[in-house]
């Protein structure tokens, strides 16, 4: 039986074991088997590697997506320039090799939404995710500023003049900023009834926000926006089209 599963903590949101379960049933695998791994440190990872027989791939998530880095053998180009890894293969002699199939299905499941005025975008945090989300909008030529807790934090993306707080994002921010993603875990279920705090009031029809959050299907800060006539989006797309991608890396 081949092995695979998601790494992190929590993991009581996640909808990757059904994902999975489901593919499996719809596509008669038969010989395939997805589980969830809570880790309480990242540390634990080589013996979860030692004792799971027949493991083929894993999937890394909050928070451990960068921590994961140096438990690994070999990364991927993309996964190498964004710092990064969502999706681990699991070779011969149990080499890990990092790779980020969040940027790909980040990439493909924004392309219906995005029009030309969404040139500038504000990306809430500064994790794992948010490299991803980066990468993709740079590639495809829309400016980015990251917003965070602490100014300090600025060291992971190098630039301070690309940074907000929280606090410094006001109306002027909001309405030259028509592109808002959420890569923050606030509002992931069962904490449902928190947002990131950002003006909420200064939305309009021509914001786009994306919340790369699936559970709940609308977060308060997606049903913020759609009150105010944004074109929303959350991250299920997402997830699927990340999975799929990580399915092919795992079975070439």
């Amino acid at each position: 039986m081949r092995r695979y599963g998601l790494i992190g903590n929590p993991l009581t949101h996640s909808f990757s074991k059904n994902y999975f379960s489901a593919k499996f049933t719809r596509e008669n695998i038969l010989d395939a088997r997805y589980d969830l791994f809570s880790l309480e440190t990242i540390g634990l990872l080589p013996g979860l590697i030692d004792d799971i027989q027949h493991l083929c791939g894993l999937n890394v998530t909050i928070p451990y997506k960068e921590a994961i880095l140096p438990f690994l053998h070999n990364l991927d180009e993309i996964a190498s320039t964004i710092g990064a890894v969502n999706t681990i293969h699991v070779g011969p002699n149990k080499q890990l090799t990092g790779y980020n199939t969040d940027v790909y299905g980040f990439r493909q499941s924004i392309k219906p939404f995005l029009e030309s005025h969404h040139e500038r975008a504000l990306i809430l945090g500064t994790g794992g995710a948010s490299k991803a989300v980066a990468f993709v909008l740079k590639e495809i030529g829309v400016e980015c500023h990251f917003v965070t807790r602490h100014k300090n934090i600025s060291m992971v993306t190098g630039q301070k003049s690309n940074l907000f707080t929280y606090e410094e994002v006001n109306e002027y921010v909001i309405r030259h900023f028509p592109l808002i993603v959420n890569t923050t875990p606030v509002g992931t279920y069962p904490y449902t009834d928190a947002a990131p705090p950002i003006p909420y009031a200064f939305l309009t029809p021509r914001h786009f926000l994306c919340d790369l959050i699936y559970n709940p299907a609308e977060t308060l800060f997606l049903k913020e926006a759609r009150v105010r006539g944004a074109i929303t989006l959350n991250g299920l797309s997402m997830l699927q089209q990340q999975a799929e991608k990580a399915w092919e890396i795992w079975n070439t």
